[in-house]
């Protein structure tokens, strides 16, 4: 499978895309204003205890404080089985570390099991187990890795756990004593500055994402990584030629003349992703509707009306949906809960290919998701892991006119709404005349389709109504005014 990784960088914003087989897979986003704070580690304050919820918020430096469960502290407290109150009080400071950023209303969340991660490991100095990526599922190969990190950690006279990424697949025990020097250096780098520091204060920041593509997004399948900006690449190849001088052969410089992101199609790809409707290849289509509680995805065969039975057409509907589905998801990192509507299914057998279909589409996914079979409403639900602002809340906002509705009042309906205010203002108040201030659909309706019923609204009021135009006012904005 080709895998290629594209950097388009600008001094205020860095995009990566992620292309499989010459389709967008996933874009990654970050800018010098607003860089994520996933990763990053900080001593906090406990500002408020919530025993009800067995949590705290934790002020580590931002608008908003941070939320923290006892699910999230280290296996070393006994978490599990204290309360709240017993591993925390107000005004303490606390070692905290971000695994999701803020998102709309909702402040970062927090852990208090820190852990580093490097090339081919991730550190974690309060737990003293081994663990192996789930995407290594060679037992003999599982069994290795674990033999060589316990190996490695001795060398280090670490008493510390390590998680081995699928990048630690293939190395030797020299190659993660490598990470282990790093990531120590780092850990006891943190341990020196909490000494001094004075709560909320950042003890370490995560890598930009310029570093992180290096460190996590190259897979044993890249082709290559293809960098837009001379000084990015420079610093790139010397962080790669350093750290990870195996990797340091697929970083190239890009000098075409048309943008990078033109040449692949990605400006349109994004574009795309951020649509309600998904055009399938067949003339089917998703509809992608999220809100704040969950994502709802609709599959709807559109214009497809296949070649045989109706079965038939809906089954490769289907599973046309299925694939188009894993895509966008990581595509547009949509997290949380998300509820498939495929199109009903009699066969029991094809209920399952779609399915095992959706779960193929989402094994080269790097987040966590679990997904569960079809319920009595025919509905497939998901729940993907949220670490990160989906790129519709990245790159959108709400609408000022139907604030994130998607709807506002017909024309029609603000009409009939002015002629109540207008009765209002008449029995209030004494004047000669009344003035209606309004958007030029709802005033061309006034003269138009409303024409008699105004009329007779004059002749009841006995006062004439003038109508004005506001070519700033919204469809659902009026005022009526006396004078």
């Amino acid at each position: 499978m080709r895998h290629e990784i594209l950097l388009n960088f600008t001094p205020l914003e860095t995009r990566v895309a992620v292309v499989e087989q010459g389709m967008l897979q996933e874009i990654l986003i970050e800018r010098a204003t607003h860089r994520g704070l996933v990763g990053n580690v900080y001593l906090g304050q406990v500002v408020r205890v919530l025993p009800g919820m067995q949590a705290c918020f934790v002020d580590i430096g931002l608008d908003r404080s941070a939320f923290l469960h006892t699910k999230d502290f280290p296996s070393s407290h006994e978490a599990h089985e204290r309360s709240i109150q017993q591993l925390v009080t107000e005004g303490q400071s606390l070692l905290v570390q971000v695994i999701k950023d803020p998102v709309g209303s909702k402040g970062a969340r927090l852990t208090a099991e820190v852990s580093l991660p490097a090339r081919h490991l991730v550190l974690m100095p309060f737990a003293t187990h081994v663990g192996i990526s789930q995407r290594i599922d060679d037992e003999v190969t599982r069994e290795h890795l674990k033999t060589i990190a316990v190996e490695a950690l001795k060398a280090q006279n670490l008493e510390c756990g390590v998680i081995i990424r699928t990048a630690g697949d293939g190395q030797t025990t020299d190659d993660l004593e490598e990470d282990l020097v790093y990531l120590k250096r780092v850990w006891d780098n943190i341990l020196k500055e909490q000494q001094t520091a004075k709560a909320p204060a950042l003890l370490f920041e995560e890598l930009p994402l310029t570093h992180r593509l290096i460190r996590d997004q190259i897979r044993r399948e890249t082709d290559r990584v293809i960098i837009d900006s001379l000084e990015t690449y420079t610093k790139l190849s010397q962080f790669a030629s350093k750290f990870m001088p195996e990797l340091s052969h697929l970083i190239q410089h890009y000098q075409g003349d048309r943008p990078i992101f033109d040449l692949y199609q990605i400006e349109d790809e994004i574009e795309k992703a951020l649509s309600r409707q998904v055009e399938l290849k067949s003339g089917a289509y998703l509809v992608v509707d999220q809100t704040e509680a969950m994502t709802t995805i609709d599959v709807n065969t559109g214009r497809f009306v296949g070649a045989h039975t109706l079965e038939q057409t809906v089954f490769r509907t289907n599973l046309e949906a299925a694939v188009a589905i894993g895509r966008q998801l990581r595509l547009r990192n949509l997290g949380g809960m998300v509820v498939i509507d495929f199109i009903d299914m009699d066969d029991d057998e094809h209920r399952r290919q779609v399915l095992r279909t959706l779960e193929q589409s989402l094994d080269e996914d790097p987040v966590k998701t679990r997904v569960t079979g079809f319920n009595d409403l025919g509905l497939v639900v998901l729940t993907r892991k949220r670490s990160r602002e989906c790129l519709s809340d990245l790159l959108q906002e709400s609408c000022p006119q139907c604030h994130g509705t998607g709807q506002i009042k017909t024309a029609e309906t603000v009409c009939y709404e002015i002629f109540r205010a207008v009765m209002a203002e008449y029995r209030a108040y004494s004047a000669e005349m009344t003035t209606v201030i309004a958007a030029p659909t709802v005033i061309d309706r006034l003269i138009d389709e409303e024409s008699e019923a105004l009329a007779d609204l004059e002749a009841f009021i006995h006062r004439p109504i003038r109508l004005q135009v506001d070519g700033n006012f919204s469809q659902d904005r009026y005022e009526v005014v006396v004078s």
